[in-house]
């Protein structure tokens, strides 16, 4: 699969044939977004095009309403990866600045999906709004006479004994509510994320509790508090560990990241890139009287987690 970053950056001739496409957020790549990957990838292989999946970073809620846009389940490269495992050929990764947001649904249409693309068919959503001010719509589409358009289709789901229309805001709720059987059950695998680890203040290894420091890349992260987690990517096994998604606030921490510990584990894990699977939030994130009390609820949260790795 290759990533497109940009208009400027796609070669002239590169869809000279054509190609079959799709537009969405896709977050999180959950069932629902894999059904509409599948049939995009099956009318691509029918038509011999290739496949493209076009995407926008930061999301459009991200730059209008920073503090108001929904929790990301996935950031970009989480995302490349998973649409890179269903088979798509390309992804254009659009910038969504100024620029962007100011640009016309008719030119949206003639820039990015006719001469860039040269798009022969279309799956969208029947409730996408492209555009300045967000006029473009699954009905504008219908009207062009250049490729023909196809609603995406919405997936329902016996999801614990009820019939459930399939989102990412689903996802995040059954996250919310610490619930991570049924986020699985959405997204048809288990929720995890990656991350490289980086060197942080080694304030851990100062109290005799060192954690691999990874960066959230996001706005806002869909967990938040203290979780019983599984580490993959350390000589190729799992290990256990507990982990602490937020802003320290007993140690002033302004940036929201995210710390873990790992259980029974003595190595060095720098630079190396982490996969973080939850199984159970042990606790919320709380600002204590001290460093002395700190370091003795951190001690109470390994105990827990071990007890929930027991069961």
């Amino acid at each position: 699969m290759r990533l497109i970053r940009g208009l400027y950056s796609c070669p002239s001739n590169l869809f000279a044939q054509g190609s079959v496409a799709t537009i969405g957020n896709f977050d999180g790549v959950h069932l629902g977004h894999q059904a509409i990957i599948q049939r995009l990838t099956s009318k691509a292989k029918a038509l011999s095009l290739p496949s493209v999946v076009v995407v926008f970073e930061p999301h459009p809620q991200e730059f209008f309403r920073p503090d108001a846009a929904p929790a990301r389940l996935f950031k970009l490269t989480d995302k490349l990866l998973a649409l890179k495992d269903l088979g798509v050929d390309y992804v254009l990764c659009l910038r969504f600045n100024r620029e962007l947001a100011e640009l016309s649904a008719e030119d949206f249409i003639r820039r990015v999906l006719v001469e860039t693309l040269r798009v022969q068919h279309l799956f969208i959503g029947d409730d996408f709004k492209f555009g300045y001010q967000r006029k473009g719509d699954f009905a504008l589409l219908k009207q062009t006479d250049h490729f023909p358009v196809e609603a995406n289709q919405t997936v329902v789901q016996n999801i614990d004994t009820e019939d459930v229309r399939i989102s990412s805001s689903l996802v995040r709720q059954a996250i919310a509510d610490n619930d991570f059987a049924r986020a699985e059950k959405l997204l048809g695998r288990p929720y995890r994320f990656r991350g490289r680890v980086a060197h942080g203040d080694k304030q851990g290894r100062t109290i005799g509790i060192p954690t691999a420091n990874i960066a959230l890349k996001r706005i806002r992260s869909p967990l938040h508090g203290v979780y019983a987690v599984k580490v993959l990517g350390i000589s190729g096994t799992s290990i256990k560990g507990v982990a602490n998604v937020g802003k320290k606030p007993t140690l002033n921490e302004r940036k929201e990241r995210l710390e873990v510990h790992l259980l029974n584990f003595d190595g060095d894990v720098y630079g190396k890139h982490l996969t973080i699977e939850p199984i159970a939030k042990i606790r919320d994130e709380q600002k204590f009287g001290g460093k002395d009390e700190l370091i003795e609820q951190i001690h109470r949260d390994i105990e827990r987690a071990k007890q929930l790795f027991a069961k």
